[in-house]
């Protein structure tokens, strides 16, 4: 497709009205639930998780969120919780792995992989990852992030509370609105490239893998639908693919959604590509049939 600033706009625009429907009554909810003090009531459903991979249990519900509906919910509900930049980074790192689990679990499942795979490989993948973070110098996560900018104070009454809660969704639905846009308008032009339009017509693991990880788990895996469709690649390299991109994928958006929180950039992205790596390539070996030898 040829490059259309205008329809880059247009599609932003979009992207930004959903967003606002999103964000902002779910930074609403997550306050009035901690000034209401129910957050602590109900968070104990989900406290294993977030007990697991280091994060308080207050961040339950945003997890819940992330897995099961999409970044940007998760943040809108972590957003009011005052957290540290080693706790976004946990939290980024957890989610880049195990989000959206339906909706691209659905995607993944036109490779043919199943439903169990995908959910069974990004949720254990997820607690995988947050693992070797605690062994990490914490001087890497000291940031002067919007962390400062949003955490919890004492109100006088409700109103107040949610006066304050409105301004704090839109400034927050602001900022994530300018990154996505942005996002928007370089994949659209990368999509327009020369180089991306001719290699989308080939298959290759190396193309598919190099467009799910700036391009995102949908067109990574479009990429390889029809193919796989036609029986073009054997059934080793589509979960070869499959494997890596749901570990590993639009690692730009995902990952500064995270950073303007504080969360550390190069933690983020080099333990999801060397995790990926390892992962695919165990994989790749674990389904590769033993060779055959020769006899005289």
């Amino acid at each position: 497709m040829n490059f259309s600033i205008k329809k880059s706009v247009k599609s932003a625009l979009n992207s930004s009205v959903l967003i606002l429907k999103l964000i902002v009554p779910l930074y609403i909810l997550s306050d009035i639930l901690l000034y209401l003090g129910w957050l602590d009531k109900i968070s104990f459903l989900f406290e294993p998780i977030a007990s697991l991979i280091g994060l308080p249990a207050q961040t339950a519900l945003s997890l819940a969120a992330g897995v099961f509906i999409n970044i940007y919910a998760a943040i809108a509900l972590a957003a009011p919780l005052g957290l540290s930049p080693y706790e976004w980074t946990i939290m980024g790192l957890f989610l880049g792995v195990c989000h959206s689990l339906i909706v691209e679990s659905a995607i993944i499942k036109k490779l043919g992989i199943s439903y169990i795979y995908s959910f069974a490989l990004r949720f254990s993948m997820g607690f995988v990852a947050v693992f070797p973070i605690k062994y990490l110098p914490k001087d890497w996560f000291v940031s002067e992030s919007l962390k400062n900018t949003i955490k919890q104070i004492r109100y006088e009454d409700f109103w107040q509370m949610l006066t304050h809660s409105f301004i704090g969704s839109l400034e927050l639905s602001f900022k994530i609105i300018l990154l996505v846009s942005f996002i928007i308008i370089l994949m659209d032009w990368l999509k327009s490239t020369s180089l991306i339009k001719s290699y989308s017509q080939k298959v290759s693991a190396s193309f598919s893998i190099l467009a799910g990880l700036i391009l995102g788990i949908t067109y990574g895996a479009g990429v390889l639908i029809k193919e796989a469709k036609s029986g073009d690649l054997s059934r080793k390299e589509i979960l070869f693919i499959a494997t890596f991109l749901m570990i590993c994928h639009s690692v730009i958006e995902d990952t500064l959604l995270f950073v303007i929180f504080g969360a550390n950039l190069w933690v983020l992205i080099s333990f999801r590509l060397i995790l990926a790596s390892v992962v695919s390539f165990l994989v790749l070996m674990l389904f590769s049939p033993p060779k055959k030898h020769k006899t005289g």
